[in-house]
């Protein structure tokens, strides 16, 4: 038998009610939105105006928030690069459940590396999974600092902050880019309707 590490003798067990039956069922079709960005940039409140969104127009959703996870499932795992690969792989892994299930899954997490952000993408159907980048300058983010972790990381309390002595890597083909308009975000509701579009342009809203 083999010691813990990576599974082996085991089988995929496949269920007569699938994925087409689920979504035949709620009238949707299930897919990730996956959020990222700097801290600051207004992930958690875009993610939450979008599931609203969704809310009022009956499709059923649920919120991935990073923060959130870091109390339970992810809660064992620090800010290291390797733990914060790890922290993405097992979102991404809970998100593809969710989408599995017929669910949009709105996963919202600075998410920094481009790598990580990729293998979560590999995971699902290249269509079935919405990257929204929040394209907000770093002056923005840390001049709101909602948590004041910008202040702690330029005081030297906290290392390794994306943005400050960690990387950020944007990006290159996502299917949403979210940025200033003349100097000014854009209202929550305004971002979440234009992602709502987009997922109904997408079929994702019906079955």
């Amino acid at each position: 038998m083999s010691a813990l590490g990576n599974s082996t003798n085991i089988f995929w067990h496949e269920c007569p009610v699938g994925q087409v039956e689920r979504q035949k069922l709620i009238n949707q079709k299930g897919c990730v939105v996956w959020i990222t960005g700097l801290s600051g940039s207004g992930k958690s409140t875009l993610a939450c105006t979008l599931g609203r969104e969704l809310h009022y127009r009956g499709k059923l959703s649920y919120i991935l928030d990073g923060d959130n996870l870091r109390h339970g499932l992810n809660k064992n795992l620090g800010f290291s690069a390797e733990d914060r690969t790890e922290n993405i792989r097992r979102v991404g892994e809970v998100a593809k459940l969710f989408a599995d299930a017929g669910l949009i899954c709105i996963a919202s997490l600075i998410s920094p590396y481009r790598k990580d952000r990729d293998a979560c993408r590999a995971l699902l159907p290249d269509a079935n999974f919405i990257e929204v980048f929040m394209n907000m300058p770093l002056e923005l983010c840390e001049g709101r600092d909602p948590k004041g972790l910008y202040k702690l990381a330029r005081s030297g309390m906290i290392k390794g902050f994306t943005g400050i002595d960690d990387p950020y890597e944007a990006p290159l083909n996502c299917e949403i880019e979210i940025q200033q308009k003349n100097g000014v975000c854009p209202p929550p509701n305004e971002m979440a309707g234009e992602i709502a579009s987009f997922l109904e342009k997408r079929g994702f809203l019906q079955a």
